[in-house]
């Protein structure tokens, strides 16, 4: 029976505590805790409160349900992976004997990520919840099933006090109107059956109403195909928990794209024939002016240029400033001209940006270095395109993406998109985005050109400054087009 698996699992965590509490007294982490340098904001809960459904995507090898999911768990690589497809905020296990988590998973994943960190494990001690502090979440698990009102009552106080979301779990009516009652701010519907381990996700769908509206509504387990992330969207889901099937996925990125972009056309396009949207990429952001409405459209990207003879030039410092601003579902690129490597091992250490674009002659042995600096971390090669040669000097190095520019770069001149007809058909060609002259009008044109994604400065500014409107409308540009043409609605 589930309930005496979870019963189990709630006695082992008591052990863990004690054992913990030998190592480390109460008071020592309780003083440890507050002692953790706090980020405003409840950033968990900012990130699912964004427009659209959000994405919490499990780091998890294995589960009492379905046994070992992932022998080889390359637990970086994978959270690396769903930061850069835009997962709103991480979950990873910590249990160590059923889902063989590990508290050094999250803390060394929280080294390398910018969006939030759930630490999922069955918190049934508020000592839990001060080491979860120090760990480096965001926010915890509470699990109804496993406490008394007043233990809930006492942890939400607890976790808001050191600035901790707590994502509350419940199973059936009873139990959210208990996560109600208490005051949490996001409530989620376990979608498993806690008798046979079957998960049906009419559950959440069911229970939906039973949750006020000025609460966050998260539908967890279950949800395993792009048709799952749109019937979430269909019971006013404010976010999903995904797990198994992200970890098991041989392309990650290219499989949260595929649910995220399902969930956003949801409406705009018949189920089952939905096709990725091109990723929008808005670089030079140099101040804090233009952060709510990026906040506000949530492009994918947002580039900071490090090239100081640029006038969209940020210095580490502003960068790092900029990125705490920002939504943290949007991923950051640096833009770098020939630039030393520990200067870019350097921004991404800080946290300022999650991948790096070079725009000057890096060569192979340049790129080989940054990879062995910088693992896991990726890299777009900028070309500019006047013939082939310039797409095999790009490509030479094997990037994970290439961005194609005019002859000046950043200058917002276009090329000879012609070009590009025999180049985008080529085996080897990596995903690619597309620069140089973009603007609302002219980006119908190119989004014909079958690009990963689109890459915009200068055609979203007015006088050398972003412009809120321009970017609403070349967002609106991109995203409007892609769903008239899956639906097929002429523009």
């Amino acid at each position: 029976m589930i309930m005496t698996i979870l019963n189990t699992l709630a006695q082992e965590a008591r052990q863990r505590v004690d054992a913990d509490i030998l190592a480390v007294s109460r008071a020592d982490m309780r003083a440890q805790a507050y002692d953790t340098p706090i980020r405003e904001g409840f950033l968990f809960e900012q990130a699912l409160s964004a427009p659209g459904l959000s994405f919490i995507c499990e780091v998890k090898k294995a589960s009492p349900s379905k046994g070992l999911i992932a022998s080889d768990f390359p637990y970086l690589d994978i959270a690396m992976d769903y930061q850069l497809a835009g997962a709103a905020a991480i979950s990873v296990l910590t249990e160590p004997a059923r889902f063989l988590g590990s508290d050094a998973h999250l803390t060394e994943i929280a080294t390398r990520v910018a969006v939030p960190i759930l630490r999922k494990d069955f918190t049934v001690d508020p000592y839990q919840i001060y080491q979860a502090r120090t760990l480096g979440a965001s926010a915890v698990l509470l699990i109804c099933s496993l406490l008394s009102d007043s233990q809930l009552e006492e942890a939400l106080g607890l976790a808001t006090s050191l600035g901790l979301s707590c994502l509350v779990e419940a199973h059936n009516a009873e139990e959210i109107q208990q996560a109600v009652r208490v005051g949490a701010r996001v409530i989620g519907v376990n979608n498993r059956n806690l008798h046979d381990f079957s998960v049906n996700t009419a559950n959440s769908a069911d229970l939906r109403s039973l949750v006020p509206e000025d609460r966050i509504f998260v539908s967890e387990s279950g949800v395993t195909t792009p048709a799952d992330a749109a019937q979430a969207v269909r019971m006013r889901a404010d976010a999903v928990l995904v797990g198994e099937s992200l970890v098991r996925a041989e392309d990650r990125r290219g499989f949260l794209r595929e649910m995220r972009n399902a969930a956003v056309h949801a409406f705009a396009t018949p189920m089952g024939q939905q096709s990725l949207c091109p990723a929008i990429k808005i670089c030079g952001i140099s101040r804090e002016e233009d952060i709510p409405v990026l906040n506000y459209t949530l492009p994918e990207y947002v580039g900071f240029v490090f090239h100081e003879p640029s006038t969209r030039y940020v210095t580490l410092g502003k960068a790092c400033e900029l990125r705490t601003l920002l939504n943290p579902r949007i991923i950051t690129v640096g833009v770098f001209v020939n630039a030393p490597i520990q200067e870019i091992v350097s921004a991404v250490q800080f946290k300022s940006i999650s991948m790096v674009q070079l725009h000057g002659i890096e060569d192979e042995p340049y790129i080989m270095a940054l990879r062995k600096a910088l693992p896991g971390v990726p890299i777009i090669n900028a070309s500019t395109i006047r013939d082939g040669a310039g797409f095999a000097a790009a490509s030479q190095a094997d990037p994970d993406y290439i961005l194609f520019d005019g002859a000046e770069p950043g200058s917002g001149i276009s090329f000879d998109w012609s070009l590009l007809e025999d180049i985008r058909h080529h085996p080897n060609l990596p995903p690619f985005f597309l620069a140089g002259g973009l603007t609302q009008e002219t980006v119908k044109s190119a989004l014909t050109l079958g690009v990963y994604g689109v890459d915009v400065s200068s055609g979203v500014e007015t006088g050398g400054i972003k412009d809120p409107a321009k970017i609403q409308g070349f967002i609106s540009a991109v995203r409007g087009h892609h769903a008239a043409q899956g639906s097929g609605v002429s523009l």
